[in-house]
Order: C-alpha cells, then sequence, then structure tokens
C-alpha cells in the first residue's frame, strides 16, 4: 500500500521538482517548452541515437524513488518519424532489479531475468485507439502521432513475464525522440476522458477507476471527445 504521501497519486515531476534539476539529471538536448495546447510545461528530448539525450530521475542510479503505486501512467508523444526509448527499473519483493524497456526501435518482445524489452507501436491520428495486443508493428513513429497515454500496470507485468512480485519504482530514464508532459503513479486506474461527475454517476469507483486528476489530464477543448483527440494504451 503506497504511504501517505503517494496517495491518491503522486504527481512526479511535479513531487521531485524535476524543472529545478538537483534531484533529476538531463543530458544531450533536452529543453523544458511551454505548450500551449497542453496548457502547462513539458519536455522534449531529441537526438540523433536514442541513448545519446535523457532526462532521469533519480539524479544517481544508486538512489530510488520508492513509488510504490500499481500503475505508472506516463503522458508523451512520440516526435514523428523518429525513434524513442524508454527505461523504468523496478524492484521486486526479493530486492531484484528489472528493468522495463519500450522502444519503437524493438522488433520483437525479449525478456531475461533482469531486463523486459516491449516493442511499441505508435497509433496514428487515423487508426482509432491503439490497444496493448497492438504494441506488435514496429517503426519511427507516424507524422501524426498523438499525445498518448501510456498505463502501465507494473506489478501484473512482473507476474505476467517473470513471476516476480513488485516492490516499487526505483527510477526511470526518459530517452529521446520524444515530448513528455508528466509521470504519475497511483493504486488507481484512471479513465481519460470522464468526468467527475459522469464517474459518481455511474459509480466508477466501485470498480476502482477513476476520472484522470486534472492536473495530469489532456485538455479537452468544448464539443470535442477525449479519445477522438489522443491515445490511450494500457498494459
Amino acid at each position: 500500500v503506497p504511504a501517505a504521501w503517494q496517495r491518491p497519486y503522486l504527481n512526479i515531476f511535479k513531487h521531485f521538482r524535476v524543472e529545478e534539476w538537483k534531484r533529476s539529471a538531463k543530458e544531450g538536448d533536452v529543453a523544458t517548452l511551454t505548450d500551449t495546447r497542453l496548457k502547462g510545461t513539458i519536455y522534449r528530448i531529441r537526438g540523433s541515437n536514442p541513448a545519446s539525450s535523457y532526462l532521469q530521475l533519480p539524479r544517481a542510479g544508486t538512489q530510488s524513488l520508492g513509488l510504490t503505486g500499481r500503475y505508472l501512467y506516463l503522458l508523451f508523444r512520440p516526435l514523428p518519424r523518429k525513434h524513442f526509448l524508454v527505461h523504468l527499473d523496478v524492484t521486486t519483493e526479493e530486492n531484484q532489479v528489472v528493468r522495463i524497456s519500450f522502444s519503437s526501435l524493438f522488433k520483437e518482445f525479449k525478456s531475461t531475468d533482469t531486463w523486459l524489452q516491449f516493442p511499441f507501436v505508435c497509433g496514428a491520428a487515423n487508426e482509432g485507439p491503439a490497444r496493448g495486443e497492438e504494441l506488435c508493428a514496429t517503426g519511427a513513429a507516424p507524422a501524426n502521432v498523438r499525445w498518448t497515454c501510456l498505463v502501465l500496470d507494473l506489478p501484473s507485468i512482473l507476474a505476467l513475464y517473470l513471476n516476480r512480485r513488485y516492490s516499487h519504482l526505483r527510477g526511470f530514464k526518459l530517452c529521446s525522440n520524444l515530448l513528455v508532459k508528466n509521470l504519475c503513479t497511483s493504486d488507481l486506474l484512471f479513465e481519460p476522458g470522464v468526468t467527475f461527475s459522469e464517474a459518481r454517476l455511474s459509480d466508477l469507483s466501485c470498480r476502482g477507476v477513476a476520472p484522470m486528476p486534472r492536473e495530469l489530464a489532456f485538455p479537452v477543448p468544448k464539443g470535442e471527445k477525449w479519445h477522438n483527440l489522443y491515445d490511450y494504451i494500457r498494459y
């Protein structure tokens, strides 16, 4: 169960003050931008090869974030016509560190005792919502790639692929080429595009589903629908 300070969710960039670069590290071409459409700060990470530029938290590999929430949310957008790479380091109850990586560079799923590599396909804007089972066609992101909410059920991933029990998120490394708005951990399953009033009416909380917290949500202009503008991938 997450400590009180991590409930009901933890806004990682805000909590660890990523923009101060005291606890986080950046290497290569990492820029802080204001995105008018998303109404907030985003980070652009780009480089000629994915490992050359990155944003990393915590700063030192010897430290741990100690985030215990079941779900990790990554709000990001791959840069068009480029490849990207994301590493997540998690710790099992046996104190084993496992790296979970996903990238448009990987052609197929690979696993060892300490590393899971997932190929990632970017949902193109004209193809309806991408789902977990479609993470198999790979390649550089299409020109019209959308902002995406990627949800990773970390205990399930470790149990399914390695038969290990999840303890906590130790750290992450976001490598080029991508734009990132935020990361968040929570024990709640957030459903994008659902308002707080709709959630109350349909009693989603009974199923452990909650609306996206406002500070983590992508904005939806009046008259638009969330799923027409963004991709939601749950894994």
